[in-house]
C-alpha cells in the first residue's frame, strides 16, 4: 500500500479542531450539530459585531479563534478569503485571487463552505478553483484550477462540493471524465487519486465508517456513489438522479442510514449494510413528497430527523398545482420515511437547521428569523425565536457560544450563551 493511500485511510478519522470548533460545512461532525448549548431567550441574542461582505452563499466556519468567510469581489472577476478575529470582528488578513466570468441568475459569488485543517483554509470557488491558504497570514500554498485541468460540464450555478479535507488528503467532486471525484494532497495540491464519469451536482460528501471498510459518499450527477477512502475503489451504487440536474442536499448519515434527496425525486432512505465482506446498501422506504432544494437534514436521536423542503418546480406544468414555492419543515421518521408533521412558511426555497449539544434545533428561516426549537415527533414546538439577519441561504456556524451568520450584505456575530 502506498504512502498516500495509508494516509487516505485516516482521512477525517479524527478531525484537527477543538471542539468548540465550526472548521467545514455543516460542522466538525459534518452532520449540522454541535457539541454546545442554547436556552431560550427573552430578548434577542445580543449582536456582538457585524461586518460588510461581498456576494455569495458561502457559509462561515470558525476555528482557532478566528472566524474564515469566501466571498466574491465587487464588480471584478475575482473571489475573497478573509480572515476575522472570533472575538470582536477584526480583519485579520483578506486574499484576493482572479478567476474567470461568471454568471447565474441567483447570484455569481462562491457557493461552497471553506475546510480549515492544520492551519490552512481550502476554498472552492464557484468556478472550480480549488485554493490553499496559510490560516495565519492568508498566504496562498496553492492554487488548481479543476474547470481547466479537468473539463468538467458545467453547472448552471457553479461549482457548489465543499471539499473534504483531513490532515495530507482532501476530496473534492469535479465532475470531470475519470475525475468525477479526486483526492488532492493538501501540501501540494496534486492529485492522489481521482475515481468516477459522473457528471457534477451542488452537493458536498460525508465520511463515515472505521478503516479498512471507511467510505465516503458522493450525491453525484447520476446518483449516490460510496468510495473506498484509501484509493477511490466503488463501495457500492445507487441511481438517483433529479430531473433538473439539481441535487444539492449533502447525504446524511444516521446510524445504519443513509438520507438523500433532491427537488424533483424526493428522498430515499437507504440501509448500510454489509455484503460479501465490504459496505453495500439497499433501499429502505422512497417518499416522493419529500423534495428538498439544499436544505441538509439533521438528525434528533436514533428515530427521527428534521428536514426543510420545497416546492418541487415541476409541479408547475400541472395548471392546478400552487406554483408559488414554499419551504416547509418536517418531522420525519427515520424507520420509514413518514412525515408525522409539517411547518409551512419557514422560507421561499430554503432555511438551515443546526441541532443543539442538549438536542435542540437552531433554525434559520430564509427571511432572517432564528428559531430555537424543541424537537418532538408529536408537534413543532417553538421556544424562541428573533429578526436577526437579512434573507440568507447560508447555513450558520456555532462556536465558543456564538453563532456567526451571514446575509446578502453582512456577516455577523451573536452571543448565544450568557
Amino acid at each position: 500500500m502506498s504512502r498516500f493511500c495509508t494516509l487516505l485511510i485516516l482521512l477525517l478519522a479524527t478531525l484537527p479542531a477543538t471542539a468548540a470548533d465550526w472548521p467545514q460545512w455543516l460542522g466538525r461532525g459534518r452532520d449540522g450539530s454541535s457539541s454546545e448549548t442554547v436556552a431560550p431567550w427573552k430578548e434577542p441574542p445580543r449582536l456582538l459585531w457585524s461586518k460588510p461582505v461581498g456576494e455569495g452563499n458561502s457559509s462561515p466556519v470558525v476555528a482557532g479563534g478566528r472566524a474564515f468567510l469566501h466571498t466574491k469581489v465587487k464588480d471584478k472577476f475575482a473571489e475573497k478569503v478573509t480572515a476575522y478575529d472570533a472575538a470582536t470582528g477584526k480583519v485579520l488578513w483578506e486574499t484576493v485571487y482572479e478567476r474567470g466570468n461568471f454568471q447565474s441568475p441567483y447570484g455569481n459569488g462562491p457557493r461552497a463552505t471553506p475546510s480549515v485543517v492544520d492551519g490552512k483554509v481550502y476554498t472552492h470557488g464557484i468556478t472550480g478553483m480549488l485554493t490553499c491558504l496559510d490560516a495565519d497570514t492568508g498566504t496562498k500554498v496553492w492554487q488548481v484550477d479543476t474547470w481547466k485541468d479537468f473539463k468538467p460540464p458545467r453547472l448552471m450555478f457553479g461549482a457548489s462540493c465543499s471539499p473534504l479535507v483531513g490532515r495530507k488528503v482532501g476530496v473534492l467532486m469535479v465532475g470531470g471524465k475519470g475525475t468525477g471525484v479526486i483526492a488532492f494532497d493538501t501540501s501540494k495540491g496534486e492529485i492522489v487519486w481521482k475515481a468516477l464519469d459522473d457528471g457534477p451536482s451542488y452537493s458536498s460528501p460525508i465520511a463515515f465508517g472505521k478503516s479498512p471498510e471507511r467510505q465516503i459518499v458522493f450525491l453525484t450527477r447520476d446518483g449516490l456513489v460510496s468510495l473506498k477512502s484509501a484509493d477511490g475503489t466503488v463501495w457500492w451504487r445507487f441511481p438517483f438522479r433529479d430531473l433538473l440536474l439539481e441535487s444539492s442536499i449533502t447525504p446524511m448519515s444516521m446510524g445504519d442510514l443513509l438520507v438523500a434527496s433532491s427537488i424533483t425525486q424526493g428522498s430515499i432512505g437507504l440501509r448500510l449494510e454489509n455484503k460479501e465482506n465490504h459496505p453495500a446498501a439497499a433501499l429502505l422506504w422512497k417518499n416522493p413528497a419529500l423534495t428538498s432544494y439544499f436544505s441538509t437534514p439533521v438528525a434528533v436521536g436514533k428515530e427521527h430527523f428534521y428536514m426543510v423542503t420545497g416546492t418541487n418546480p415541476l409541479s408547475a406544468l400541472n395548471p392546478l398545482a400552487k406554483k408559488k414555492s414554499e419551504a416547509t419543515l418536517n418531522c420525519v421518521e427515520a424507520a420509514t420515511g413518514k412525515v408525522l408533521w409539517r411547518r409551512l412558511g419557514v422560507g421561499q426555497y430554503h432555511a438551515s437547521l443546526l441541532r443543539t449539544g442538549d438536542n435542540k434545533l437552531l433554525m434559520l428561516e430564509e427571511a432572517g428569523d432564528l428559531v430555537l426549537l424543541s424537537p418532538d415527533p408529536k408537534e413543532y414546538r417553538e421556544l424562541a425565536r428573533a429578526k436577526v439577519c437579512g434573507h440568507s441561504w447560508a447555513h450558520p456556524a456555532l462556536a465558543d457560544g456564538r453563532l456567526f451568520l451571514r446575509d446578502d450584505k453582512k456577516l455577523y456575530c451573536l452571543q448565544m450563551t450568557k
